[in-house]
């Protein structure tokens, strides 16, 4: 076995080799990604975000000109803001930027000073910019739809606004009520499956169709579509929360991987013009054609890959610090000695029908197992990572 992946191995310890790995995966694609996902197994260590900015310097000489990671969509703007020579601070800028606490992360510091350095007086076409594409949601809540339907109302001309959206302020009420902690553990303390609830989904439904009739035309179309999209996202995760039964957390997990989706398909035709787009997340949420092992939904991989098909192509990344035989991980760290690139059809087929589950390097580390090869189009297996496994959190 060990024989056998070390013949699959494509190791790339210097840039050049990291250059030849990556065009060679490029070229043997049907035709080259709109999205390129990168994905990490857990968040906070250091390596992978290395990784990451290595691969965006390379790709965005090959012509990539955006890069969005699993951050909310809104809250990114203010980091393109600054990445693409607007004025601010850079702390504030990762306080303000980076949902979940993820400015706290150093490769993410690293990453918006290196986007900002090589955007400095480059055309607009040229610049490389920066998107986020998760639900405006935490761990512990999710906001009112409000802010995002008022949001539309304020674009669309009066001409065009719907009678229904008189009735906002009034249906959505305080947005304390939606935002209240106890409802992500307790149905009944959630809002969302109220009558009020229901109502501001069809004001919600009226916008939306307004933005789309208005089309192109419309000032700021983009962000009007943005904000209604994000609205009808936050009303279903809010009914999710009403919901009580055993599958209600899966049903909120189901909800977020929809509207992740739905930002990156909007990424992907924002950016469909200027170039490629790298995406770096979890590779929970990057991998294809494999439900979440366990609530059995749909992640925002699987998702995108039924519309783009062969232009979405997932690498997901996993590490060992102290591999165990018998592991997917033990058997990638006695092929290699280094950060490695394995082609995950060949690599799958390799691997044994015994192969057991690694053990978690820290909290939030899922590591790699067969099903998990199968949703991506390779792997890659980063051995660097003594001394870069700092939590943020």
């Amino acid at each position: 076995m060990t024989l056998s992946l070390s013949t699959l191995a494509r190791p790339f310890g210097t840039p050049t080799d990291l250059a030849r790995t990556v065009d060679a995966l490029l070229a043997a694609r049907p035709e080259p990604p709109t999205l390129f996902g990168l994905g990490e197994p857990t968040h906070g260590i250091a390596a992978f975000p290395a990784l990451r900015g290595d691969l965006l310097a390379h790709l965005v000489d090959r012509g990539f000109r955006s890069i969005a990671l699993e951050i909310d969509w809104f809250a990114a703007s203010v980091v393109d803001d600054y990445v693409t020579g607007g004025a601010g601070d850079l702390d504030a800028v990762l306080a303000s930027g980076f949902s979940h606490g993820f400015g706290a992360i150093h490769g993410n510091r690293d990453l918006v000073t290196w986007l900002r350095d090589h955007n400095t007086g480059r055309p607009t076409g040229e610049q490389v910019r920066f998107h986020g594409f998760d639900a405006p949601v935490e761990y512990a809540a999710a906001p009112s739809p409000r802010p995002f339907l008022a949001a539309v109302v304020d674009r669309l001309p009066a001409p065009v606004r719907p009678i229904s959206a008189d009735d906002l302020d009034v249906l959505a009420g305080d947005d304390a009520d939606w935002s209240n902690p106890d409802a992500m553990y307790d149905a009944a303390a959630s809002i969302g499956g109220s009558e009020r609830a229901r109502a501001l989904r069809i004001v919600a439904d009226d916008l939306a169709d307004a933005v789309h009739r208005a089309g192109t035309s419309l000032h700021d179309h983009s962000g009007a579509a943005a904000h209604a999209r994000t609205a009808h996202g936050l009303l279903r995760y809010h009914a999710a929360m009403a919901a009580p039964g055993d599958d209600r957390i899966a049903s909120l997990l189901a909800v977020r991987a929809e509207m992740m989706a739905e930002n990156l398909l909007a990424i992907a035709a924002q950016e469909v013009r200027r170039g490629p787009t790298l995406v770096f997340a979890h590779n929970a949420h990057l991998q294809r054609s494999r439900p979440d092992r366990s609530t059995g939904h749909e992640n925002a991989g699987t998702r995108v890959a039924r519309v783009l098909g062969d232009r979405y192509l997932m690498v997901a990344t996993d590490a060992a610090v102290h591999p165990e035989a018998g592991t997917l991980q033990g058997m990638l760290a006695a092929a290699t000695d280094r950060r490695t690139l394995f082609p995950a059809a060949d690599l799958h087929d390799a691997l044994p029908s015994t192969l057991r589950a690694g053990t978690p390097l820290v909290p939030g580390h899922i590591p790699l197992d067969a099903d998990a090869v199968a949703g991506a189009d390779a792997v890659v297996f980063v051995t660097d990572t003594d001394g870069h496994r700092q939590q943020y959190w």
